[in-house]
């Protein structure tokens, strides 16, 4: 599939390439970036050279769509539809996402992250989007009930990354939820 260009009212999000190396490089020496995400630590240009390679690959497998957020010409973050899966009763994907330090609490993912639950369920025809973090990435969480996700349960060990296993947390969101946000009991 081709790449696809994604605006809002304040960002655009398009294909990370190798013009954005430095700044994803930079952006992943922010301790939480690791913290909560796969990404390597420590974080190398050629980590993000390679980061960008894989990503064009992803789309036009079809498998995967990652877009940097960009606020201004500035990344603001990335954010990605992981495990495209179509399947004869409606596809699912997963969603994820991480933030620069620069832009958090500004409302940037979460209006990043509308733009791709609606291109999800318009465009790709997704019945079900997921959401995971690994337990008390608090914000991330308030991103995803804030897009209308709907709290699933912990993960015991259940995600995985260089650094080991951690429990998890994970939500849903259909095409058919209203995406009015709910209490969720670890918020």
């Amino acid at each position: 599939m081709e790449p696809v260009t994604l605006r809002t009212e304040r960002l655009v999000l398009s294909i990370p390439t190798v013009a954005d190396a430095d700044a994803i490089t930079s952006a992943c020496q922010d301790p939480e970036v690791p913290r909560w995400t796969t990404v390597p630590s420590p974080y190398t240009r050629q980590h993000a050279l390679d980061f960008v390679d894989l990503v064009a690959g992803w789309w036009a497998d079809g498998v995967e769509t990652v877009w940097a957020i960009r606020k201004d010409d500035v990344l603001a973050g990335m954010i990605g539809l992981h495990k495209i899966a179509s399947h004869p009763h409606g596809g699912e994907a997963e969603i994820g996402f991480w933030g620069t330090a620069e832009f958090r609490g500004q409302g940037v993912m979460g209006e990043a992250s509308r733009a791709v639950v609606d291109y999800a369920f318009d465009e790709l025809k997704l019945v079900r989007l997921s959401w995971r973090a690994v337990a008390g990435n608090v914000p991330s969480a308030r991103t995803a009930r804030t897009l209308g996700f709907r709290y699933e349960g912990m993960l015991r060990q259940g995600l995985t990354s260089a650094r080991g296993r951690d429990d998890g947390w994970i939500a849903g969101l259909l095409s058919s939820d209203d995406r009015t946000p709910v209490d969720w009991p670890v918020l």
